[in-house]
């Protein structure tokens, strides 16, 4: 077997968390091209690259709830498998990967035939347009057929970083990101495909990445190991796991609901160009996120592992490292967004009206982004040490308490109701940092002072 990358348990805990979360990092912003890319083509293409790119828009609901399925089983799963590693029971952590391996796969094949029979009735009541129907089905009809790939390649990926071998994870990534960044401009323009090329060049790209992943995690080259005796699903061992995975599944499957909201909203008051809008901000909230999320990944082996160890001082160390480098990426996020949003918007339009408005409407809807950094530190620790209860509480404070009411009732007090719709996202964002920074803080004093009396 491979020596790991890192001990989990020893060495200095800032230089272990960035060891592991550098590459988780990279992986993450690689991650944002597979459909940033996309975008960027799309937006490009001749004559139809505006209609396209809102089109394209459209599906990234569906989109969204794909990931959160593949979150729902791993992201519960793989912190589950990082604490029995740090007690020790080595057969329970492939227990648990196994069943969550066996999961993905029946989810996979649920949502491939149910996107596939609705899928484009679901795309008009998310904000599709007579215009913008025709691009959004093409791109969905394709990507909904590698399913599979995208539960399995982000799915299992997850349990790789959690046994410490972040590089492998990250190369998970760029092989997949890289493929589809040289399998664009060919399907796209070479074999002017348009935006089915597009969509296929994901699916080709997320086969690869999960031809990877499982190679991996069925060598000798891996700790925990995909066994047929684990694959068949007990309960026992996979529900605490889905338990534990639906706060992230909330955080991302929200993220559908909520680009539903905004979607319709948008269309209903300030028409295609609102939305096509939202396409940009919404891409840039998700390049925002999406390293963040990195940082998390590298600290929760390190909070969860040690915490299964019952090294409250690792734990403590760990989570003060990643509260400081989250909020610092999430204000220099902000600080581009406030005053020279036209980086971001160039990247997606060249179109001067469709630029102008994007412009504007970040300013607004990215106005509280550097508080976000506290609110993904606290909750990911959460989640980190098995805490499944108040995670959930606090992904559904921020979009279904506050931010979906919010989109559909602050156009009723404003005369701009554009405006107001993009005002939710940060009213909700204040309110919800405040509520999660104070919970943590209660919350982890107390935790402290049991591991402390438990020592």
């Amino acid at each position: 077997m491979e020596k790991k990358e890192v001990n989990l348990g020893e060495g200095n805990v800032a230089g272990l968390l960035f060891k592991l979360a550098l590459p988780a990092i990279t992986a993450q912003i690689i991650n944002v091209m597979y459909n940033m890319v996309d975008r960027m083509y799309i937006g490009h293409i001749a004559e139809i690259g505006a209609d396209a790119l809102t089109g394209v828009g459209v599906t990234m609901p569906v989109i969204m709830a794909i990931s959160a399925f593949a979150a729902l089983v791993s992201m519960g799963g793989a912190p589950r498998a990082s604490i029995m590693m740090g007690r020790g029971d080595h057969g329970q952590a492939e227990k648990i990967l196994g069943n969550c391996t066996a999961a993905l796969v029946l989810v996979a094949v649920a949502l491939t035939a149910v996107f596939l029979c609705f899928g484009e009735r679901i795309l008009l009541l998310f904000g599709a347009s007579g215009n913008t129907i025709e691009y959004a089905w093409q791109y969905l009809q394709i990507y909904v057929c590698g399913t599979l790939f995208v539960q399995t390649a982000l799915g299992l990926n997850a349990f790789i970083n959690a046994q410490g071998y972040a590089k492998m994870g990250m190369l998970t990534v760029l092989i997949g990101a890289v493929c589809n960044i040289i399998l664009d401009p060919i399907l796209i323009f070479g074999l002017k495909l348009g935006v089915r090329g597009a969509a296929l060049a994901t699916i080709i790209s997320q086969g690869i990445s999960s031809v990877w992943v499982l190679r991996f995690l069925t060598s000798s080259k891996s700790f925990l190991k995909i066994r047929k005796e684990n694959l068949r699903i007990e309960p026992a061992v996979l529900l605490p796991c889905i338990a534990l995975g639906v706060s992230p599944f909330i955080m991302q499957f929200t993220e559908s609901i909520l680009s539903v909201s905004f979607n319709t909203s948008l269309l209903k008051y300030g028409g295609d160009t609102a939305v096509g809008a939202m396409t940009i901000l919404s891409s840039v909230m998700q390049f925002s996120m999406l390293p963040l999320q990195g940082m998390t990944q590298g600290a929760q082996p390190i909070i969860s592992f040690n915490y299964g160890a019952r090294k409250l001082a690792r734990v403590t160390e760990a989570f003060r490292i990643l509260l400081i480098t989250c909020l610092v990426y999430s204000g220099v996020i902000w600080a581009v967004s406030m005053f020279a949003p036209q980086v971001f918007a160039a990247i997606f339009t060249g179109e001067a009206d469709l630029m102008d408005y994007s412009k504007w409407a970040m300013r607004i809807y990215m106005a509280s982004s550097g508080l976000f950094g506290a609110q993904i530190a606290c909750q990911q620790t959460f989640i980190a040490l098995g805490n499944a209860k108040i995670s959930v509480f606090l992904a559904l404070l921020r979009k279904v308490i506050l931010l979906i009411p919010l989109i559909f009732i602050l156009p009723n007090f404003f005369a701009d109701k554009v405006m107001a719709v993009f005002l939710a996202e940060p009213i909700a964002d204040a309110l919800a940092v405040a509520t999660t920074v104070t919970t943590f803080t209660i919350t982890f004093r107390k935790l402290k002072g049991t591991m402390a009396k438990s020592a």
